[in-house]
């Protein structure tokens, strides 16, 4: 199915030739009829002779309802311009013009109506030198009538050929279908309509009314007044929705593919036909069938920043329009560039983001975003429109190669920077590393890690390093092990630990680095105690008791009962069911 959008000024004229196209009446409401005045978005469709199906989205004309306008024209891929022989090129023809070349839209024809009441050739000469300044350039054009059926038959020929010169429509893309009309049905609840621009709508799919929000489920499907089971872009398509009340769901809303659009209140533009600094400050962005007010602030000659109101499903590349409500004129058309732009906090940021966004043309381009983000994930990416083919380098975050090898070295000088600062501890926690390297998530932080540095109970350490204290910690162990030296079984008593300065941290790093043996809380022993208590108890009679050992080994009841249990342990001592200890075999640990 082909969508193209019947724009121009003549209202009545458009909505006759629409009838007399397709045989229906376009104008949905007895007041647009009884005026001859098309006030709201009207719809019609037809076969072709070669079989293609065109569906007719014909939009008002008259100024005071350019905003119903626009959003019949959002997402329609082509347009057909009508102008009327007897009334010539008009103001509200020169704004839908406009509105359509703010949109980006290519492919058109231009359809001269009345042919009967006057000479079609200067209203075509006209309009045709217009258009051509305008992203639809050079387009075919017919005189008919829709009272004398002239011309008709030359108009369904140029459709024919203007249908086979529309792009195929991406079938596999995410659903993004901007609703422009709600209603209810009794017995099937809520109903919504739009014109299907790429992907595919099947009974039973879930949709999000706008990303992140509340979820919906496809209950029924139509296209042109036909159930169907499945619908393909680019189609006119009416949902009956579950999970979503009438009140929830108008004109302006959009249902799409859950998790495959980020909701942006934020992006930064490219400007096109103004200076973006000559804008106002407050402007409606037009885009899909929505309007939403947003605040202007230009970065340089044609780029901005636009602050919405509402969020929206946005991606690189989209095309939207600005207008001004109180002058009623199309104040100029923009190109998304980023949805998810940095904030400008700092001096010159402005400047520089100017800068950076002039080498942007909105085609999405997976190396030069990774280039200007660093980092982000790669579901975000693709959901800016990004088409991704990098593989992750940790849990699903992408990087730029260039900021991954700079993180690096960053990790190991923030390790040996921290550890310098807290020589004490056994390694730089993991998520203060995070937090310093202003990473958004730890998993980074022990991919970076992998390979490079040791990383030990959430902590990282620098590699290969030698053993070593702070001074005043060294010459306090030194003092422990002249004491020990003399009486290498009586661990210093808490008194004497405090009087060397020796805490809980002290302690901890005297026996990381191999100084101290910890026996168990408060006792501390040199290291190769285990080795000299085997000694001493092989003069031991066997077994012995721990009365026995304690004053053999010349220590007291404190140390002895944690130390022979970890003799136990270590393999140096055989625990008895008697209670009663003997020395394995080996005899030492």
């Amino acid at each position: 199915m082909h969508v193209i959008a019947t724009a121009g000024h003549v209202d009545h004229g458009k909505s006759t030739l629409v009838r007399a196209l397709t045989g229906m009446e376009p104008d949905r409401w007895a007041e647009e009829r009884r005026r001859g005045m098309t006030i709201d978005l009207g719809y019609a469709w037809t076969d072709l002779p070669s079989g293609a199906q065109v569906a007719f989205v014909d939009v008002p004309g008259h100024e005071r309802f350019v905003p119903n306008m626009l959003a019949g024209v959002g997402p329609v891929p082509a347009a057909l311009i009508v102008v009327a022989a007897d009334e010539g090129w008009m103001p509200q023809s020169a704004e839908h013009l406009a509105a359509l070349d703010a949109l980006g839209v290519r492919h058109g024809l231009l359809v001269v109506a009345r042919s009967d009441l006057a000479a079609p050739q200067r209203a075509r000469e006209e309009a045709l030198a217009e258009i051509a300044a305008t992203t639809l350039g050079e387009v075919e054009s017919v005189a008919v009538s829709a009272v004398t059926g002239s011309g008709l038959p030359d108009l369904v020929a140029a459709l024919e050929r203007l249908v086979r010169a529309l792009p195929l429509a991406e079938q596999k893309a995410p659903v993004r279908l901007w609703v422009d009309r709600s209603f209810t049905i009794k017995g099937s609840g809520t109903v919504v309509t739009g014109t299907l621009p790429a992907g595919s709508l099947r009974v039973g799919d879930e949709l999000e009314l706008g990303p992140g929000g509340k979820r919906a489920r496809v209950r029924g499907l139509q296209s042109l007044g036909a159930a169907r089971e499945q619908v393909d872009a680019v189609a006119r398509v009416a949902l009956n929705l579950r999970g979503v009340e009438r009140d929830d769901v108008a004109r302006g809303d959009v249902l799409v593919t859950p998790g495959a659009f980020l909701a942006a209140d934020v992006v930064d533009v490219r400007v096109r036909g103004v200076v973006a600094a000559e804008l106002p400050a407050m402007l409606v962005l037009h885009v899909g069938s929505a309007a939403v007010p947003v605040r202007v602030r230009p970065l340089g000659r044609d780029t901005a920043r636009l602050a919405a109101t509402a969020a929206l499903p946005l991606r690189i590349g989209d095309r939207a329009l600005l207008r001004d409500p109180g002058r009623r004129a199309v104040a100029g058309g923009v190109t998304v560039l980023d949805v998810r732009p940095p904030a400008l906090r700092r001096r010159g940021a402005a400047a520089a983001r100017a800068a950076e966004l002039a080498s942007l043309d909105g085609r999405p381009d997976e190396a030069g975003e990774l280039r200007r983000r660093g980092l982000v994930r790669r579901g975000d990416l693709a959901a800016m429109g990004v088409p991704v083919t990098g593989r992750p380098v940790a849990g699903d975050w992408l990087a730029d190669p260039e900021t991954w090898r700079g993180l690096r070295a960053l990790l190991a000088e923030e390790v040996r920077r921290y550890l310098a600062d807290h020589p004490l501890e056994p390694g730089a926690p993991v998520d203060v590393v995070r937090q310093r390297l202003d990473l958004p998530d730890r998993d980074l932080v022990e991919e970076l890690a992998a390979g490079q540095l040791p990383a030990r109970n959430g902590r990282l350490s620098l590699p290969a390093a030698a053993p070593s204290l702070p001074p005043a910690v060294a010459r306090a162990v030194a003092a422990v092990e002249a004491d020990l030296a003399v009486a290498p079984f009586r661990a210093p008593e808490a008194d004497r630990l405090a009087q060397l300065g020796l805490g809980a941290r002290e302690l901890a790093a005297a026996v990381r680095v191999g100084a101290l043996l910890k026996v168990a809380d408060g006792v501390y022993l040199l290291p190769d105690a285990p080795a000299r208590a085997a000694a001493a108890l092989e003069r031991l009679p066997a077994p012995f008791t721990l009365s026995e050992a304690r004053r053999h080994l010349d220590t007291t009841r404190r140390v002895a009962v944690p130390f022979l249990e970890l003799l136990d342990r270590s393999g140096v001592t055989q625990r008895l069911p008697d209670d009663r200890r003997r020395l394995r075999e080996s005899g030492t640990p």
